[in-house]
């Protein structure tokens, strides 16, 4: 760890949070002169601060550590470029639309990889007025289930979360143009 580095990222995100040194330390509990040390790097945080400091300045520990906020290149906000994760732990579905670190349960997630729908993992899609009936030939157990469908246009993004003891259907808006996701809890995230 860099103390100078460490020292001016902790200064940064003070002065973007408006907090003077004084009020970082007492949400901490540790004296200015202290935070005023760190940010001219004479000195790093000790070990048993670094998730309280991570969570006042809302930074992750490691970036903290690391001395270096990497800003993402701005994003044109096209949903077609949408990035899915699942914490292997709860089950949590995450997405990102670009480059980003997400974490669930202690654990860093990789961004899945779509495969094309194979003939374990097929899908029939009927249109119904102004929606689409969306059928997954899939069974439902506790052990193995459709876990969400997500259908991503150029501008918008639908989820709909399933659970074992349901049907593996859903209804979307009439789908045009954009495209079909669903996740497998054993194999993964698949596309139409």
């Amino acid at each position: 760890m860099d103390c100078s580095k460490t020292g001016k990222i902790i200064f940064e995100l003070r002065k973007e949070k408006g907090m003077t040194q004084k009020q970082l330390a007492d949400a901490i509990n540790i004296s200015d002169k202290t935070v005023s040390k760190w940010e001219r790097g004479l000195g790093c945080p000790d070990v048993s601060l670094l998730g309280e400091l991570s969570e006042v300045l809302e930074v992750n520990v490691e970036k903290l550590l690391g001395g270096c906020l990497e800003k993402n290149e701005t994003d044109g906000g096209n949903m077609k470029k949408l990035k899915f994760y699942v914490c292997p732990e709860c089950g949590n579905i995450m997405t990102s639309t670009g480059k980003s670190e997400i974490s669930c349960c202690g654990r860093k997630l990789s961004e899945l990889t779509a495969a094309k729908t194979d003939e374990n993992h097929s899908v029939r899609i009927e249109g119904m007025d102004d929606e689409s009936y969306v059928v997954f030939d899939h069974e439902m157990t506790k052990q193995h289930f459709i876990s969400f469908a997500a259908y991503s246009t150029c501008d918008r993004l639908t989820m709909v979360r399933l659970y074992p003891e349901q049907n593996a259907e859903v209804r979307f808006p009439r789908l045009r143009g954009g495209r079909l996701y669903f996740y497998c809890n054993e194999h993964g995230l698949f596309y139409v």
